[in-house]
């Protein structure tokens, strides 16, 4: 503790999934889940319902028990430990507050369950709600709070108790898009002055992006990457990456050795040369994001080094900081993301248009997908 008016600064540990599986019956869960996670980072667990994501956070605080594998907290085994011995804080996707109590007495549950003095009770109290922003707040019943300083209740509850690690199971789920985005930067801040080990899980790509030092993706049980959100969004490992974190433009083709090295050739782009170091020849996939394709009026003079096809312009949405469009290239619809600018028209449905790829913005894909299970509950 630093002194007797805040919470003290918590422990950094680290946290690591070795082999974990898990099954219902012949329904299998997780399939090998290995992470390790640094001490004191911000690390989301992203993936669709039925990845397995949930499952995996309630084996870390101990209220499921995995097959196989072994889960690991500050370097200790903690596998098979109870959950009120593994000291780590939980805040459910409800926030599961008493309404009966005032916001005083749900953040003191903790602390009165485990018998610490009624003076350090109060200390850490109120540090909790100092912290949080709701020092004024103690007094209050949480149907008498919005949906945010309810959040904040139930983080404050699991702060006091000054765990090793933080587990946050979707806390922005119940919230809208508005306050939503406020609070996932308010849980950065926090989580960057207490310096906690926290890990997120969420199905929402955006929140995992924009606050995660690295995010893990599951699918179907399966770890599918672990990276940096620049990681995932630039070089995505498989299809399934590709296509969940982000929008995506995909091509099949094939990979050939051509002029001074190796080219994709498709029956929609022709071809686009391919860094030196791609592997082999065969069935490949390229893939590129809607905002890396560029737009221009049909005949325009070429910018150098990029590929030029011409298309025409099916839809248009205005999403106000950009303008998403369909064009149709060789009879293939490509999305297409235009910065919008004050006064700028853009193209109309039906006007033929020339859509631009850069061969550097181009990710060459496996031509096959990662391994994949039968879905069940997360």
């Amino acid at each position: 503790m630093d002194d007797g008016s805040a919470i003290g600064a918590l422990r950094k540990v680290p946290v690591e999934f070795a082999g974990v599986s898990l099954s219902y019956g012949r329904t299998q869960v997780l399939t090998g889940v290995s992470i390790a996670i640094e001490p004191g980072e911000f690390f989301a667990l992203l993936g669709p319902s039925g990845s397995g994501k949930s499952t995996l956070l309630r084996l870390l605080a101990g209220f499921l028990d995995p097959g196989a594998g072994k889960i690991r907290v500050g370097g200790e085994d903690v596998t098979r430990v109870p959950p009120w011995h593994r000291d780590i804080g939980m805040v459910f996707q409800n926030y599961a507050l008493w309404p009966h109590m005032t916001v005083r007495g749900n953040v003191a549950f903790g602390l009165v369950e485990r018998r610490l003095p009624r003076a350090e009770i109060e200390r850490r109290v109120a540090a909790a709600l100092e912290l949080v922003g709701l020092g004024e707040f103690g007094e209050r019943r949480p149907g008498q709070l919005s949906g945010g300083q309810q959040q904040r209740v139930a983080l404050a509850r699991t702060i006091a108790i000054e765990p090793k690690v933080l587990l946050l199971d979707e806390p922005l789920s119940n919230l809208d898009a508005k306050l939503r985005i406020h609070m996932r930067s308010e849980l950065l801040a926090l989580q960057r002055k207490l310096g906690i080990t926290t890990i997120f899980v969420t199905h929402d790509q955006e929140e995992a992006l924009s606050i995660a030092d690295r995010v893990a993706v599951l699918d179907q049980g399966v770890i599918q990457q672990v990276g940096t959100p620049v990681e995932l969004y630039d070089a995505p490992a498989n299809r399934f990456i590709a296509t969940f974190v982000g929008t995506i433009n995909l091509f099949p083709g094939t990979i050939v050795g051509a002029g001074e090295g190796p080219a994709f050739r498709s029956e929609v782009l022709g071809e686009i040369p391919l860094k030196a170091d791609a592997a082999g020849t065969g069935g490949a996939e390229i893939a590129v994001r809607p905002h890396a394709l560029k737009l221009a009026a049909a005949g325009a003079s070429p910018a150098p080094g990029v590929i030029w096809l011409p298309g025409a312009v099916t839809e248009r949405e205005f999403l106000g900081e950009f303008v998403r469009y369909r064009v149709s290239v060789r009879g293939v619809s490509l999305i297409v993301d235009q910065a919008h600018y004050a006064g700028d028209a853009g193209y109309a449905p039906g006007t033929e248009v020339a859509v631009g790829i850069d061969p550097a913005q181009v990710k060459l894909l496996p031509g096959s997908p990662a391994p994949r299970r039968a879905r069940s509950p997360s």
